[in-house]
């Protein structure tokens, strides 16, 4: 993939497009984000070029395997040779799942699983809007069963943007709620690839820059929503984190993530704060050099002061009954957590009664 950074650089989308054989492109982006007057500047550049675009809105906030069926059905439709995944992390997710469910035709979303040897989806260019998931980075996307209440990864090689262009005037003015929640996100993908049982020379590389840049900007972009210089850092901070989390892998405080925000709907972001400190904590004796490398990256004494430090500079911490769980739901949270991918990568092997215990010290 090849990365475009740089303010302004939406502006040359016809021209990328153009590359990748694209006379007609779809849109894919989430329902509330043509209020923020992006989308509508999209489709003016494209429209500028005489490029045909179709834009398909119907993303929420955490995407469903049936919003993937629809949009997939709609981009077959349409024809289009290249997809524009446009918005936050739930966006870019969805969009992959889309662009290869449009190359499989009969295929379903819930049937994730499978897709991993499909067929080739269509090429993408990834826009994203906010700094955190590093979701322009790889080629899956994690969304939710509806009918399982979990979440499923949907993905393939083919479906990994071929162009990022990351353009922090898009994140300018993002509500400082968001700004937190994804800026975290991307603080944790430094601290868990760092910690990861996959982690290589290069994801630590990476995560580690992405750790600087994040730990500095993140708290300046949100006290101050316009100031350009701390959005552009922290959307480049979080992209490193992307590529680090891309080949090292994450661990159980996404996968309590995934299970939390899977079960209440809560921001992904939020429902990673409610548990970073304390999963650092239960795994500290197993992973003490990558916890002094977050230390020295942050410019803390511990890597638990450091997000200690950010996580209550940018207010984002709750507890686990401030977003709608009951004590009856902790069992059932630490077995979909272990039960996900993501969690084989914790440094610290985790177990039922450990892991609900964990949970219940941040009810």
């Amino acid at each position: 993939m090849r990365t475009e950074f740089g303010p302004g650089f939406v502006e040359r989308l016809p021209e990328f497009a153009a590359e990748l054989g694209g006379s007609r492109v779809f849109v894919v982006t989430d329902r509330g984000l043509r209020a923020t007057g992006i989308v509508g500047r999209v489709e003016k550049i494209f429209s500028a070029a005489g490029v045909e675009c179709v834009v398909h809105e119907d993303i929420g906030p955490n995407p469903a395997t049936t919003e993937l069926d629809r949009g997939a059905a709609r981009l077959r439709e349409h024809g289009a040779p290249v997809v524009i995944a446009l918005g936050g992390g739930s966006a870019l997710d969805a969009a992959k799942g889309i662009s290869l469910l449009a190359g499989n035709p009969g295929s379903l979303a819930a049937d994730a699983d499978t897709l991993w040897s499909a067929s080739d989806g269509l090429p993408i260019i990834a826009v994203p809007t906010t700094s955190g998931t590093g979701a322009e980075t790889n080629g899956f996307g994690v969304v939710e069963d509806v009918c399982a209440r979990r979440k499923v990864y949907i993905g393939h090689d083919s479906v990994r943007p071929r162009i990022a262009v990351l353009d922090p005037e898009l994140t300018l003015g993002l509500p400082a709620p968001i700004t937190a929640a994804t800026g975290l996100d991307a603080l944790v993908h430094g601290v868990e690839s760092l910690a990861s049982l996959g982690a290589d020379a290069t994801s630590r590389a990476d995560a580690a820059r992405a750790l600087t840049l994040v730990g500095t900007w993140l708290p300046t972009a949100y006290r101050d929503g316009a100031n350009l210089e701390a959005r552009s850092h922290l959307m480049l901070g979080a992209h490193l984190a992307g590529h680090a989390l891309t080949r090292s892998g994450l661990g159980l405080v996404h996968g309590l993530g995934h299970a939390i925000t899977a079960r209440t709907g809560t921001p992904h972001g939020v429902a990673l704060a409610a548990v970073l400190e304390e999963v650092m904590t239960y795994t500290a004796p197993f992973a003490a050099t990558a916890y002094a490398q977050v230390a020295a990256s942050l410019g803390a004494p511990t890597a638990l002061d450091a997000v200690h430090a950010i996580s209550t500079a940018v207010h984002l911490k709750r507890p686990l009954r401030d977003l709608g769980l009951t004590r009856t739901d902790l069992p059932t949270l630490a077995a979909t957590a272990l039960a996900d991918a993501v969690t084989k990568n914790a440094p610290r092997p985790p177990h039922q009664a450990e892991v609900e215990e964990l949970l219940a010290s941040v009810y």
